[in-house]
Formats: structure tokens, sequence, C-alpha cells
């Protein structure tokens, strides 16, 4: 053994120390520290409904951008033929078929996967054209929702007291309304169309989003990197969408999800009843509104559109589960 003097005035020597570069470094993969956002995109990717989800709305967006282009007609193009003697005919109401040049129908050399309307217009086309329309105005609305309440709920949460009584004040009267009534005094001031559906959306649908906001900046607001900024000097709102902004974008995300599918069924909904889209254009809900015209007599009419509803519903939903899931995992999924 070596005295302290001796350990104190030791000189390094050759062979004393070995590099480690050639040598096998095991590193414990289960539990490396990773990141958050790394962490939700892993549990994501791991859930098996929320990825069917993700490819059930990723086929009908795909469908919805190509298939109108891709298709021999318009969506507002009436299909009719010339007969042996001259006289036009319409092919109205057409059952689903698929080109056979050899029989004697006028119109069996065209394809109509869905069949055509009772005007003459082909269904596929149609059927996919108002999938497009409907997700735009989705997309468009809840978007501006997102920023309308999201700014709002967190303003509301973070100044609190007088500011914050007075803003949920007046949503609780924005939000004791009924839909219906704000949906028929708009019909009086506006036309029938995409914009109506819009100003409809954007009246209800911000609320919900506001909420959370609030809930999630109320949490938020006391912790510490927030008292920091704000000994610092930083102002309010640098502080607002700065600092607590980002941490609440788990939160808004999902509400975001469940909101779309919202945001289409409310959109097919007005335009069933008659305010939405108008002829010649189409959506889901007017198609499905012409289709349940028919439903005795041409049942198939209605079903592409609504089937089409159906897995947009479905899909969105099992995308928000999955965030939800993996946003606030529960600890027998980690």
């Amino acid at each position: 053994m070596r005295n302290e003097s001796e350990i104190l005035n030791y000189t390094p020597q050759n062979g004393d120390f070995e590099f480690i570069t050639n040598r096998d470094i095991n590193v414990d993969l289960n539990f490396a520290s990773q990141g958050y956002w790394k962490g939700v995109a892993i549990h994501f990717l791991r859930d098996k409904f929320a990825m069917t989800g993700v490819i059930l709305v990723s086929i009908i967006i795909l469908f919805a951008i190509f298939a109108p282009i891709m298709s021999s007609y318009s969506y507002q193009e009436i299909v009719s033929v010339t007969d042996a003697n001259g006289k036009e005919i319409v092919a109205k109401s057409l059952q689903p078929q698929i080109s056979d040049s050899g029989s004697q129908n006028l119109f069996a050399d065209k394809t109509f996967i869905f069949g055509t309307d009772d005007m003459g217009r082909d269904l596929w086309t149609r059927t996919w054209q108002g999938a497009r329309v409907s997700l735009i105005i989705a997309f468009v609305a809840i978007f501006i929702d997102m920023l309308i309440g999201t700014s709002y709920g967190l303003i509301s949460g973070f100044f609190g007291g007088t500011v914050d009584n007075i803003m949920q004040r007046f949503i609780e009267i924005a939000g004791s309304i009924q839909t219906l009534v704000i949906i028929s005094i708009l019909a009086i001031f506006m036309e029938k169309g995409i914009g109506l559906v819009i100003a409809s959306l954007l009246i209800t649908e911000w609320i919900g989003m506001s909420k959370i906001a609030r809930a999630e900046c109320l949490k938020l607001k006391e912790r510490e990197y927030v008292l920091a900024s704000r000994t610092l000097g930083a102002g309010s709102f640098h502080i607002i969408f700065k600092q607590i902004l980002p941490n609440t974008i788990g939160p808004i995300i999902t509400q975001v999800m469940f909101s779309i599918p919202v945001a289409i069924f409310t959109e097919a909904f007005l335009s069933f009843v008659g305010v939405g889209i108008v002829l010649p254009q189409c959506s889901i809900g007017s198609l499905i509104e012409a289709g349940f015209n028919n439903i005795t007599i041409l049942p198939y009419q209605i079903l592409p559109p609504i089937s089409v509803l159906a897995l947009l519903m479905l899909g969105f939903n099992l995308i928000g589960d999955g965030f939800r899931e993996a946003l606030a995992p529960k600890l027998e999924d980690m």
C-alpha cells in the first residue's frame, strides 16, 4: 500500500490507463433516456387501433384528392348518349356496373362503380368530391376554432380574477344558445353554401377547445419555469404563447382529433336538412339527403356516402383514442 505522499506525488506511467474505444459497451436500451415526443410517437405507432384509424382516414383522403381528378366524369356532369334515332338518353338512376361492350344496353360500355343518381351524374365522382368538400370544411373550421379557442382559454386562465370571470360568463352564455337557433339566424343573413356551414362551425365548436386550454393553463401557470420567466421580466403574452402554449399541445391535439368527426357530422347534418351545400356542389351530407329521398326504390344511392361518413367518424375517433393513450399512457401500457 502506498502512503498519502506517494499517491499525491505519483506520476502516471504508460500502461496505467486503457482506452475503451475498442471494447464493447452494452447499453440498456429498455431504460435508455428518450424524449417526451419520441415516447408519444412510439406508443402511438404500437397502438393497432390507432394505426387502423390512420389507414382508414389516409385512404379516404387519397381517394378524395385523386378520384375526382382521375374520373372520366365531372361531379356535375350529366352523362348521356344518343340513340340510333338521334334522341339523347340520360343515364338516370343506373345501378352500379362495369363496362361491358357485349351488352345491348346503351350505357353498357360505360363504368359506374357506384351507379348514377336520378339526374344522371356519376355517384363515384360525386361521393369523393363530396368527401373532399366535407374534409376541407372540417379542417378549415377546426383550425380556426383551435386558434380562437386555445387563445381565449389560455388568456382567461392566465389572467384569472375578474378577467377570467367575465370571459367564462361569456362562454356560458354562448354555450347555452342552441346550435339550431344559431344556424337559423345565420341562414337569414347568409346564402346557403360552404360559407354558412363554416360560420356555423366557427361559432359553436371553439368553446370546448377553450375550456381544455384554460384548464391546462390553470395547471401550468404556477410552474417554476413560468415564475422564472416572470421574474426575469417576460411579458404576459410572451409567457402565455412561448412558455405555456407548447406544454398544452398534447391535450389540444387530442381534442382536435375528436372535434374533426364532430365537424364532419355537423356539416353532413346541415346539408341533410337543406341549409348546407347546394346543387350542383355536393358534400357527404347532401349526398345522404339525396339518397334518403330515394331509399325505398334506389337504396344503392345512399350506401356510398353513408359508408364514407361512417369510416371517417370511426377513423378519426380511433386516432383520437390513440393520441389520448399515447399522451397519458397507463402504467400497464408502458
